[in-house]
């Protein structure tokens, strides 16, 4: 394995993880979003979230994002959310551009698991999907079945999982 590859799964701890599908309902709590659709993306190093209105602003002195998500892609209402910002970087997507995107560091809920991991805000809006979910926030936690799909429950507001 070469150093970039350190987030990937060896066999044994890919036999003790949690299968997932190729696509699946996550929670985003800290960002006030119940359940979201998410492609489990191995190929994508980083997490992607489509957001709208993105701006910055600061507060006691720390560089923040405010933003708007809307969670189902049509007609849902937008869920207003701010994070403090983790980083600015170049990002490469699929289709080989290169883009500076903004990260933030939010809470995932997925398959009865909380964990924290980063997500850069984009413009995903011509995506089936508005939540890529990379492989730095799958290594280590899942494996993904592509002959799945939806595997997991849809989270819900009852039941939240504690930090």
């Amino acid at each position: 394995m070469s150093s970039d590859d350190s987030h990937l799964l060896s066999p044994a701890s890919a036999a003790s993880c949690t299968n997932l599908g190729w696509r699946e309902w996550l929670a985003l709590p800290a960002l006030g979003i119940a359940s979201i659709k998410a492609k489990l993306d191995t190929g994508a190093r980083s997490s992607a979230l489509h957001v709208e209105a993105l701006e910055t602003f600061h507060r006691d002195g720390v560089l923040q994002v405010r933003f708007a998500v809307r969670p189902r892609r049509r007609g849902s209402r937008l869920v207003a959310c701010e994070a403090p910002v983790r980083d600015r970087r170049m990002v490469t997507d699929s289709g080989g551009h290169r883009g500076e995107r903004w990260f933030i560091e939010t809470d995932v809920e997925l398959a009865g698991r909380r964990f924290v991991t980063e997500i850069n805000l984009t413009d995903r809006g011509a995506m089936l999907f508005p939540l890529l979910l990379g492989r730095s926030a799958l290594g280590g936690r899942f494996a993904v079945d592509p002959a799945l799909s939806y595997s997991c429950p849809r989270p819900s507001r009852i039941g939240r999982i504690p930090i």
